[in-house]
């Protein structure tokens, strides 16, 4: 706290934190106040950048076509693209635990589901040699599919 003013989060990072919380009520059926809790964000927060997905007594609509700033991996590393709704960053979310697998395990049948897809104009790299490379190039991160928005000035 600076000059008795409390320091407020960037509003990406918020409308990032709503979209988790909506995420994690139509994975596990939770209440908004309980998935927001667990996101640590307040449910009053989640409704204002989220109305339009939320039905009345706070259920989740099943879809959503909402802009989301995710990482896809290329060829040279992993690349931001905004996607479009919740159907297509659920398909990204499983495509990078398919590839995760792979790496893991050197199990290739689940890559193949995503064999010919694309995500953003960008093609789902499925060639196992090529994904083994890229792990151990580095330029492959799994761990995080949301693209950081970049620092305003």
């Amino acid at each position: 706290m600076r000059n008795g003013k409390r320091r407020r989060g960037n509003k990406q990072d918020t409308y990032n934190h709503s979209l988790h919380v909506l995420a994690r009520m139509r994975r596990t059926g939770a209440s908004l106040t309980e998935a927001a809790r667990e996101e640590q964000i307040d449910p009053r927060t989640v409704r204002k950048y989220l109305k339009t997905e939320l039905r009345r007594r706070g259920k989740p609509t099943e879809v959503d076509y909402r802009k989301r700033d995710m990482l896809v991996p290329t060829t040279v590393g992993n690349a931001p693209v905004t996607v479009r709704g919740s159907k297509q960053a659920s398909e990204l979310g499983k495509y990078m635990s398919a590839v995760g697998k792979y790496l893991r395990t050197g199990d290739v049948e689940a890559l193949g589901k995503f064999e010919g897809k694309s995500i953003g104009g960008y093609p789902l790299i499925t060639d196992p040699e090529l994904l083994s490379s890229l792990a151990q190039a580095g330029a492959l991160t799994l761990d995080e599919i949301y693209a950081i928005p970049e620092a305003s000035s």
